[in-house]
């Protein structure tokens, strides 16, 4: 019963659909279906239902009834087609083209050619893959906009909090063994002879090609960017904004064949050539090293780490103040450090906690802190960190008492997904939809059966 009511909560639905990468979504590539239903003008292809399904099936869904993702997609391609008619939501079509192009480019990035990609991918050329990227982002796009105006009003009064919690008790799920932590993250400082080190070694490739080699022959040898080097460092169609901007500047104050004296960026220090530019967009090669810290530059880290950590086993300051000023992570200095769990609150399962700081955390309790620890960021860049734990919470039964904020969210979820349902209801009778014949078996929730196509 728990399944169905999550599967209630479009919101859920919405995630499920929609916050994959894009490579997950287009891994199927199916290039031959029939349609499944049509909704307004709005089309759901036999291959978009069994691309959910399948990536349902990888994240471990509940369910992998077919009727019901069919329906997932009806509600959520009825929203899409509601919201371009909604003149309070923005059209955001040349924006969405721009950003499908700098998805594709990411992904080719990935690939010694684009001929590997697309076959990969099972598209038979780069325009029908990009038209597919677009048509993701602008069904993501317009979905979230609608679902977001039809519920932006929508609030619990703990009355109801409590009600939502008294009717389905015995089907929320068991809580398991949570734990919320908070972290204070150095990133390890070159010396200046270390970055010296690598601004000559640029400069000696740069001028190695000034010399007669190659660019290209350069960067599969000596760059340390895995996305571009086996392409000789090329980065096809990039758009303005889309590279961090000491990178952008560098290459836009080239000249075509140009190239650039060793740069900076958080990634490490570059040398680009300008391949070509073209309105908003251009071609660029470069040459990355990366700033990959020596061991004792970590050595040095972890002092300071272990520094600031005796300050606030001393009592000197709060770890909650050493975070936010000594802390180089920008997505948890800000919170006190906190590192947030999956559903946005402070707490994480144990279970899904990442291997390098479970093993730094066995044997400890709340308010321990560990040693200094090196340990790799999102960008799989070598970091520095020590871990606080702010609480542990065994694994128990959902109460109000101690999951009020999570049964709030489930109760709020409820209500939003009621208010999507009124107004497709209300707009159900003057809309045409149409449902292929091989579905005339399914109950659906919803009564989108107003007239099928036949086989």
């Amino acid at each position: 019963m728990i399944n169905k009511l999550k599967i209630a909560f479009l919101f859920g639905i919405f995630t499920l659909l929609f916050s994959t990468k894009v490579n997950a979504q287009l891994k199927p590539g199916q290039l031959i279906d029939g349609i499944a239903a049509v909704i307004g003008n709005e089309i759901v292809l036999e291959s978009d239902v069994e691309e959910q399904m399948n990536y349902a099936k990888q994240q471990g869904a509940g369910t992998t009834n077919k009727c019901e993702f069919l329906e997932n997609l009806i509600n959520n391609k009825f929203l899409v087609f509601e919201a371009k008619k909604d003149t309070l939501i923005e059209n955001r079509s040349a924006a969405i083209k721009d950003q499908a192009n700098a998805k594709y480019n990411q992904l080719l990035s990935q690939f010694p050619d684009e001929k590997s990609m697309l076959t990969a991918y099972k598209f038979r050329t780069g325009y029908e893959m990009k038209n597919a990227i677009e048509k993701i982002d602008t069904d993501t796009y317009y979905g979230q906009a609608k679902y977001q105006r039809i519920t932006e009003k929508a609030d619990v009064t703990p009355n109801e909090v409590t009600d939502f919690f008294n009717l389905y008790k015995s089907q929320l799920p068991e809580i398991k063994d949570e734990i919320s932590i908070s972290q204070i993250v150095v990133n390890p400082k070159l010396t200046e002879a270390h970055k010296d080190e690598l601004i000559n070694k640029l400069k000696k490739i740069k001028a190695d090609i000034t010399g007669g080699e190659t660019f290209e022959s350069q960067a599969r040898i000596y760059s340390e960017d895995p996305g571009s080097a086996p392409n000789g460092g090329l980065m096809k169609n990039v758009f303005k904004g889309q590279m961090v901007k000491p990178f952008e500047a560098a290459a836009l104050n080239l000249q075509e064949g140009e190239i650039s004296d060793p740069i900076e960026s958080e990634f490490g220090y570059h040398i680009i050539q300008l391949v070509k530019k073209s309105g908003k967009a251009y071609d660029a090669r470069h040459i990355l090293l990366m700033a990959t810290p020596t061991v004792e530059e970590i050595t040095t880290a972890k002092k300071k780490l272990d520094s600031i950590r005796g300050l606030v086993l001393a009592e000197k300051i709060t770890f909650k103040d050493a975070s936010f000023k000594f802390s180089d992570d920008k997505r948890t200095k800000f919170n006190a450090g906190v590192i947030p769990g999956a559903d946005g609150s402070n707490k994480i399962e144990r279970e899904s906690i990442p291997g390098t700081i479970s093993y730094e955390l066995a044997g400890l309790n709340k308010g321990d802190i560990t040693a200094a620890f090196e340990d790799e960021d999102e960008r799989k860049r070598k970091v520095v960190k020590i871990v606080k734990i702010e609480d542990v919470i065994p694994s128990h039964q959902i109460t109000l008492e101690t999951d009020y904020d999570r049964i709030k969210q489930m109760a709020l979820r409820k209500k939003q997904a009621e208010m999507v349902e009124k107004f497709v209801n209300s707009k159900l009778s003057t809309t045409f939809v149409s449902l292929d014949g091989r579905y005339d078996s399914c109950d659906f929730k919803g009564n989108w059966k107003k007239e099928s196509i036949k086989k």
